[in-house]
């Protein structure tokens, strides 16, 4: 039996809106592609541009890229974002917008970032477009 995920609205490119179900989040790495782009495969190494909106399991959104107008990039698979990014993000097509739910232990672990409002121990949701990369 799958996990319970959120529900998510909106499309590629749009800021998107989380309804949680009513259970406790998964203990692993949950991968759903919600729309399958076209574009290429993203690869370990490959610079990726992302769209990005992060919200804490039924907690409050911490960061998205969608209210400041600009996406991100970042090297991905090598190490330089949280370990659920590197695993759910290599080989998704460009164009994809992915939902990931990531156990704290592939996030920030046990010591969170309280800055952001996350708590140690956290499950963390994120929905990404992919929108392009660089290699």
């Amino acid at each position: 039996m799958s996990a319970a995920l959120p529900e998510v609205s909106g499309s590629f490119g749009e800021k998107p809106t989380l309804t949680f179900p009513d259970a406790q989040p998964p203990a692993e790495l949950e991968v759903v592609v919600l729309s399958r782009g076209d574009g290429p495969l993203v690869e370990a190494g490959d610079d990726i541009e992302v769209h990005y909106l992060g919200q804490s399991w039924k907690g409050g959104v911490f960061d998205n890229s969608y209210d400041r107008g600009s996406s991100i990039s970042f090297g991905i698979g090598v190490g330089q974002v949280i370990a659920g990014w590197d695993e759910g993000l290599v080989g998704q097509q460009v164009g994809s917008r992915v939902l990931l739910s990531i156990p704290s232990h592939l996030g920030y672990g046990d010591r969170g970032v309280p800055q952001a409002g996350i708590k140690g121990g956290d499950t963390l949701v994120f929905v990404v477009d992919i929108v392009g990369t660089r290699n």
